[in-house]
């Protein structure tokens, strides 16, 4: 079998359709097409079938896929072997993070780095849990540092390498003339008929107040909802609500904010750093990740006990 054409099968599984496959290879949507309905006359079986107004994998395609990601592998463990053989790594390395996570890691992540001048790292701050398709982020970045809870069964399905990085505890944010803002920590009993400023349904923060609701068995009051951190910051620092917000990058907005631990419930985040396998094999992809560990794990020793 044409090992190109199995690549575009690859492609095709994670990228869910034949026009963003053209757009990843930069041929046309028509040339995937009849690439893979060669590949189906040399493979002997039926890879793809209609679907809606596109296609997805049969039993077979799905199959073929995961061979197709083995010999990705296989080819990019032995570059990386003859890589390490002839010395340094080196290569482009791109990588997304959520905001709060590239504000956290990325400027210390390329202080990291400035010893390797031959390893160039792109970033770009994309969130999965917005509406991004997460194994497409996959396809189109080396690595991508999400909330774990976003990381879902489907990604441990296709095999890619989940690397944790740190595990950030999620605070209640209180302006500071609230009546809790002398307490040491809070419980959900304690925030019971407080407004609430919240996040977007599915964020981190947004399940943890779904949490505060189940476990207090009443409902939580959200005024508004915002991508922003700063604007929900802004907003509790007003006094119209409080917040929920990762304790690592919150701005106390010149003393107007408190923070406070939320006891009795599990309020923290997880966050990962998630890698296709062929790219976990190359040196500099490994590299870059080992420097991203090393910067979370610094990040949050430097906030232990605040």
């Amino acid at each position: 079998m044409d090992m190109r054409r199995l690549e575009m099968l690859r492609e095709l599984a994670d990228r869910g359709s034949v026009g963003a496959v053209a757009d990843e290879m930069q041929i046309t949507p028509s040339a995937v097409s009849q690439q893979l309905k060669l590949l189906e006359r040399e493979a002997g079986a039926p890879l793809i079938e209609p679907a809606g107004r596109g296609v997805q994998l049969t039993s077979a395609g799905r199959e073929l896929a995961a061979t197709a990601t083995d010999l990705a592998v296989a080819m990019a463990r032995a570059e990386a072997r003859w890589h390490e053989y002839m010395g340094r790594p080196a290569g482009d390395v791109s990588v997304a993070m959520f905001p709060t996570a590239a504000e956290m890691l990325f400027a210390g992540l390329l202080k990291r780095l400035a010893a390797e001048p031959e390893i160039i790292v792109s970033a770009t701050d994309r969130d999965p849990t917005k509406n991004y398709d997460v194994l497409e982020m996959v396809a189109n970045h080396d690595i991508v540092v999400a909330d774990s809870p976003t990381v879902t069964e489907q990604w441990h399905a296709r095999g890619l390498n989940l690397v944790p990085l740190m595990r950030e505890p999620l605070d209640v944010v209180l302006p500071k003339n609230h009546r809790l803002a002398d307490r040491r920590t809070v419980s959900p009993k304690d925030v019971i008929g407080e407004t609430w400023i919240g996040a977007p349904q599915g964020f981190p923060f947004d399940r943890v107040l779904q949490d505060l609701a189940a476990f207090t068995g009443e409902p939580v009051q959200i005024a508004q909802r915002f991508d922003d951190n700063r604007v929900v910051e802004a907003c509790v620092a007003a006094g119209l609500g409080i917040a929920i917000l990762p304790r690592f990058t919150t701005r106390t907005h010149a003393n107007e904010l408190v923070t406070k631990p939320l006891t009795g419930i599990g309020a923290t985040r997880e966050i990962t750093a998630v890698i296709r396998p062929d790219r976990m094999e190359r040196l500099s992809v490994r590299y870059v990740v080992d420097a991203l560990t090393e910067e979370a794990s610094d990040v949050a020793a430097a906030h232990q006990g605040v």
